[in-house]
């Protein structure tokens, strides 16, 4: 994130990840015989041709979106800087969305901008209620909060959990809940959510900024980057939340717009040595001026974003450029296929939920403590130094939990018929031996 917020990355997915332009289907196109054949004295009958297949989902593309996924959780369970530059999800994440978009927008505009609105909103109204009743159960009152401006204004800002066109509000500290460890705990629930509302907006930009790639395709890809060097670096500030949003669309326009070039086989056009050594070069710029504007957080390239937009940029240019198109996931991957269909398949919810879930491992840690085996001073040093892994250990579970428990609600969003554990496992029925329908 670009101004102090934790990174996270969830964009709604919307059905199977098509083949870029100029890939290679899973159609076959080559003759029936690939020998020459003996003539014989009955001409062989001809086979009518295979209709063309459906595209499938991209699993390559698929498996981007489960890495960064967990890549989100892990780096705000532990706070490791360094995974920013391991793996910077929030700008993957952006490329896969804008790839979709640009697919979905040979329809028309407005309902494709409808069904992502619809498809986003119904999930976030699930955690906004939650997150609203513990803050107002912590004696939190937007109308009193100066920090929200107070009156009528803080509780206009709430709904903002309906329609994350701004941020959504909430207090920095809270009051005690017991069960809940830290008056910070709101700023790491809810803090995320800065996310749906840069999705939101690239959603909305989207029919304007694709018809500008396809008549200006550099300028179009660049110039988000040019504008992070204007907004992100203090040369222009814009106060607010206002200047927060144009940071974060600056910041991943171009990856948004990768996407596009992606799905409209741009990249494939540019020779792989050249955008390679051109990416690499613009990677090395963004970690040069990193190096330069370290903070409290290191390396941490969320709190610094020319450095951040330079990475992401250059680091999703590879990945889109070594795209393989996986119709189904290669050999030892395989094994994670489940994981990673039922992570697509609840991306929202994974990242809508999992910040607050986290907040709550550590309550669930300290009961350890309690154990009767764990009351002397060799059990609490074993379990002091293991700590943080007893936290890495509970927050899948509890992922797992408020999986079942609201995921389905994607499912209605996008008008399907709701599913608990949408893994890709089909369910087994008995089948009826032949003879049983004999008379």
């Amino acid at each position: 994130m670009t101004h102090g917020h934790p990174s996270g990355a969830a964009p709604v997915p919307d059905g199977p990840y098509p083949p870029p332009y100029g890939a290679p289907t899973d159609v076959a196109r080559r003759p029936a015989h690939a020998f020459p054949q003996q003539h014989t004295t009955e001409p062989a009958a001809e086979e009518p041709p295979a209709a063309p297949k459906r595209p499938g989902r991209d699993r390559y593309l698929d498996l981007l979106r489960s890495i960064a996924l967990v890549r989100v959780v892990v780096y705000h369970l532990f706070g490791w800087a360094w995974l920013t530059v391991l793996f910077p999800s929030m700008g993957v994440m952006f490329a896969l969305a804008g790839s979709l978009m640009a697919r979905s927008l040979k329809r028309p505009a407005w309902s494709v901008i409808r069904s992502r609105v619809r498809r986003l909103l119904p999930p976030m109204w699930i955690f906004g209620a939650v997150a609203l009743t513990l803050l107002f159960m912590s004696g939190w009152s937007p109308g009193d909060d100066p920090d929200q401006g107070g009156g009528p204004w803080g509780l206009v800002k709430l709904f903002n959990y309906l329609v994350p066109i701004g941020a959504p509000p909430y207090p920095f500290e809270v009051g005690d809940l017991g069960w809940l460890t830290g008056g910070t705990w709101a700023d790491d629930a809810v803090g995320p959510l800065w996310y749906l509302r840069a999705y939101l907006w690239f959603v909305l930009a989207s029919p304007l900024l694709l018809w500008a790639f396809r008549r200006a395709p550099w300028p179009t890809l660049l110039a988000p980057l040019g504008l992070t060097a204007v907004v992100g670096t203090g040369l222009v500030t814009i106060p607010g939340e206002t200047g927060h949003a144009v940071t974060d669309f600056a910041v991943y326009g171009s990856c948004w717009v990768l996407g596009f070039a992606h799905q409209d086989g741009m990249l494939k056009q540019v020779p792989r040595y050249i955008s390679v050594s051109c990416a690499s070069l613009v990677m090395a710029f963004g970690l040069w001026w990193a190096s330069g504007h370290l903070g409290d957080g290191g390396w941490d390239l969320n709190n610094i974003p020319l450095a951040q937009a330079a990475w992401s940029f250059g680091f999703v240019v590879i990945l889109l450029q070594y795209s393989p198109s996986w119709q189904e996931l290669p050999g030892r991957l395989a094994g994670w296929d489940k994981l990673v269909t039922l992570s697509n398949n609840r991306a929202v919810t994974i990242y809508l939920w999992h910040n607050l879930l986290i907040a709550l491992t550590f309550p669930i840690v300290d009961l350890l403590y309690k154990l009767p085996f764990m009351q002397s001073e060799r059990g609490v040093e074993a379990l002091n130094s293991t700590y943080e892994l007893w936290t890495f250990a509970f927050i899948w579970p509890l992922i797992g939990l408020v999986v079942v428990a609201t995921g389905w609600v994607e499912d209605l969003a996008a008008k399907r018929k709701p599913r608990l554990w949408p893994n890709g496992s089909k369910s087994k029925r008995p089948r009826t031996s032949a003879g049983a329908h004999r008379g």
